[in-house]
């Protein structure tokens, strides 16, 4: 089976040791899923990673295209050290390879015209003045610890380099991609272009599992399952469950936008594009029984009762 998995922060930490650490356990549960004879593409995000090199960047006006790059590059580097590491430990002699990856957007995307994602470091209210009238960048109030700056988070519409990846699977190489979601580029008259944007990684995976045609995209990140009334006394863990009643629950308001709404969205993309596919959200630390259908909540796109 090829699937595309999706790390989520779990996996990764907030520092370049702490990732360290980390991604040596991210690689033993991929490497258990390869072991099971399926054929992985991994995904992940940059969170706290970009947001490290864009803040230490900051005094020499790095453009935040390549600050996304830079985090793909080293973060891609820990991830195929680390698979490189395990699969040599098992007697595997599959390579690994990291690509920097850039990912389509849309300038008409109404993104942008409604930044709202979060980057660098806080400041008072004056110094966001102060930056905005200096470098037009878009500021405001964050969780009551002051002034951030925000970017466009566009829905991605192609990968550029998807030929490449297409290439490198069929080859038999595991290959990483789509790092935070990918640089956002736009194509101005077969030219790209990168843009101050941040793609959601959970949708930029599902485009490529699209593109590389999977048959299955694993959203790993810190919990079980995808629940209702999450984190209180009435919270449902769902198991197995159809597109339309998933749909039916995000018009609810069951997922927080910042969190879950990204993941479940993203999923029923995937499953809805194409019949026999499936979606499945779970922990990272049951990854293979998740795959195996034993743990985390499987998205179907059969209309049936389940």
């Amino acid at each position: 089976m090829r699937i595309v998995i999706a790390l989520g922060g779990n996996a990764l930490g907030n520092s370049p040791q702490e990732q360290l650490a980390l991604v040596k356990k991210t690689a033993k549960a991929i490497v258990d899923i390869i072991d099971e004879g399926h054929e992985i593409i991994i995904a992940h995000g940059n969170g706290p990673q970009v947001g490290m090199i864009n803040l230490a960047m900051e005094q020499v006006n790095m453009p935040f295209p390549e600050c996304g790059a830079m985090s793909q590059g080293y973060i891609g580097y820990h991830l195929q050290n680390a698979l490189k590491n395990e699969l040599n430990e098992r007697k595997s002699d599959r390579n690994v390879i990291a690509l920097i990856t850039q990912v389509e957007v849309d300038l008409k995307d109404q993104a942008f015209d409604h930044p709202t994602k979060p980057i660098g470091a806080f400041v008072s209210k004056e110094e966001a003045e102060v930056l905005s009238k200096q470098k037009g960048f878009t500021y405001i109030e964050d969780s009551g610890r002051g002034y951030r700056r925000v970017v466009a988070s566009p829905k991605p519409i192609d990968i550029v380099e998807k030929k490449v990846i297409q290439d490198s699977i069929e080859s038999g190489h595991i290959v990483i991609s789509c790092g935070g979601g990918g640089i956002p580029v736009v194509n101005e008259a077969g030219k790209y272009r990168g843009v101050a944007a941040v793609i959601d990684k959970d949708f930029a995976s599902s485009k490529l599992a699209e593109l590389v045609d999977a048959d299955m995209l694993c959203i790993l990140t810190a919990v079980d399952y995808v629940s209702l009334h999450f984190n209180t006394a009435a919270q449902v863990d769902l198991k197995t469950i159809t597109a339309t009643r998933l749909r039916k629950h995000i018009q609810e308001g069951h997922f927080a936008k910042g969190s879950m709404l990204p993941k479940v969205e993203a999923a029923l993309q995937f499953v809805t594009r194409k019949q026999a596919r499936r979606a499945v959200i779970g922990n990272l630390e049951k990854a293979l029984e998740a795959i195996k259908g034993n743990q985390g909540t499987i998205i179907i796109n059969e209309e049936e009762e389940v």
